[in-house]
């Protein structure tokens, strides 16, 4: 290298850097080791952070068993290393999973069309907010505060800079529905959308129909997003809303620390120019046989910026085939059974535990603990991951906790839970009470 740079040593090879900016020493880094060692350290560590533990964590990222096959098919060369399906002439396997991708998601949804997938959960959620803006040339978004906090987070950060007033509506404190006489109230003839979450934030199936009927009697359009996307098994399909937006990290892709996962985003036919990302549609080719092609792409690379409605959204295909050979494994009746073993075990915990609403909910709920921190505390040292305490985003609900229970929670570790939850929390009734 030396020789062929025209350098005759390391030193001078590097003499154009500043005397103050060179190490004069080895990196400070240990000596290097065999392989099956490095497997071994990282065995050691992992073990550390968790492995063998039971979690009970929900709150829009999920722990439900991943069928082999999916890794089996993602992992083939022409998936794994595709980019992108520019070429349809080349690409006809991705763009034949996108298609019954998109077809899976609109039978899930009850929509009419749904694009080729979105980043995640959180960024579909203001792509369909300023969809719903595009359509109806009003700028303004209500969103319900039992809406996932970090979704609505990452809303008004896309607002900001929009010109599109964000504001939320509350919930009926004792249900954990949505408070539609505190919707009706603010709504106007400026909001475009009006945003809710069913299941929402706190686990509870909303009331999708009579928002739907609000929003509609001022012009606006109905967005219903999700982020447990094992719920559509077996609740009815949100048809009444406009648009649907939604995380699809429960079928089969693993937390991985908060991504990569794959959103949605599905509508109506009417709005479908409006839709951003793009959309797989079937054609045939010169000899007549069924082929795929890109449809509609509306990102600036593929059309004049000022008609572009996204200028960001692509589509995570590998993440999204991982969902669509999901569908396929499980059918719609596999998918109600897995959605009806959510349903059972989530309510078979509820039994041991202090529900804090009345609402009817899946897979999680809220529960009245007391003091959270002392609770999951005490779970852990049973290998037990306990539920979200809320107070961060609710402080109204700081005794409590977001709890979640699904087809991998075991029995035992149920009755665990129970026996440690509420202990603590009479505990801390009587001292209040002292």
């Amino acid at each position: 290298m030396l020789d062929v740079c025209g350098a005759g040593s390391p030193e001078e090879l590097f003499s154009h850097l500043p005397e103050a900016a060179r190490l004069h020493r080895p990196l400070d880094l240990p000596p290097g080791i065999s392989e099956y060692e490095i497997v071994e350290y990282f065995t050691r560590r992992a073990e550390e952070n968790g492995i063998g533990y039971t979690s009970f964590l929900g709150a829009g990222v999920y722990r439900h068993y991943r069928p082999v096959l999916v890794d089996t098919v993602v992992s083939r060369g022409e998936f794994l290393t595709s980019y992108t399906p520019y070429q349809a002439e080349i690409s006809q396997g991705t763009l034949t999973a996108i298609f019954e991708f998109q077809t899976m998601i609109c039978q899930l949804t009850g929509m009419d069309v749904a694009n080729a997938s979105m980043y995640d959960g959180s960024t579909a959620v203001p792509e369909a907010a300023m969809m719903a803006v595009r359509a109806t040339g009003k700028g303004r978004v209500l969103v319900a505060k039992t809406v996932h906090p970090e979704y609505r987070e990452v809303l008004r950060t896309y607002a900001r800079n929009q010109g599109m007033p964000v504001e939320e509506f509350g919930y009926v404190d004792g249900a954990g529905t949505l408070d539609l006489e505190d919707l009706e109230r603010k709504m106007d003839d400026f909001t475009g959308a009006v945003i809710l979450q069913s299941p929402n934030f706190f686990g509870i199936v909303d009331q999708v129909k009579a928002a739907a009927e609000i929003a509609h009697k001022r012009g606006a359009l109905l967005v219903v997003i999700f982020t447990e996307a094992v719920s559509l098994g077996i609740l009815e399909p949100p048809a009444d809303a406009d648009i649907v937006a939604g995380e699809l990290q429960s079928f089969a892709i693993t937390p991985s620390y908060g991504g990569p996962y794959a959103g949605i985003i599905a509508t109506k036919e009417k709005l479908i120019r409006q839709m951003p990302g793009r959309l797989v549609g079937q054609t045939t080719d010169s000899r007549g046989n069924r082929a795929f092609c890109l449809t509609l792409a509306t990102r600036e690379q593929h059309i004049r910026r000022e008609k572009a409605t996204s200028n960001i959204c692509t589509n995570q295909a590998l993440i999204a085939l991982m969902a669509t050979v999901f569908m396929s494994v499980y059918g719609k009746l596999g998918l109600r059974e897995l959605a009806e073993q959510n349903l059972a075990k989530s309510h078979y915990l509820a039994g041991k535990l202090t529900p804090r609403f009345s609402g009817k909910f899946f897979n999680e709920f809220v529960a009245k603990v007391g003091s959270p921190d002392a609770v999951n505390k005490a779970l852990l040292k049973k290998k037990i991951i306990g539920g979200l305490p809320l107070g961060r985003f609710y402080p109204e609900l700081a005794d409590c906790i977001l709890i979640c229970a699904t087809e991998m929670s075991r029995k035992g570790d149920m009755d665990t839970v129970g026996q440690v939850v509420q202990p603590a929390a009479a505990t801390e009734a009587a001292e209040v009470l002292a």
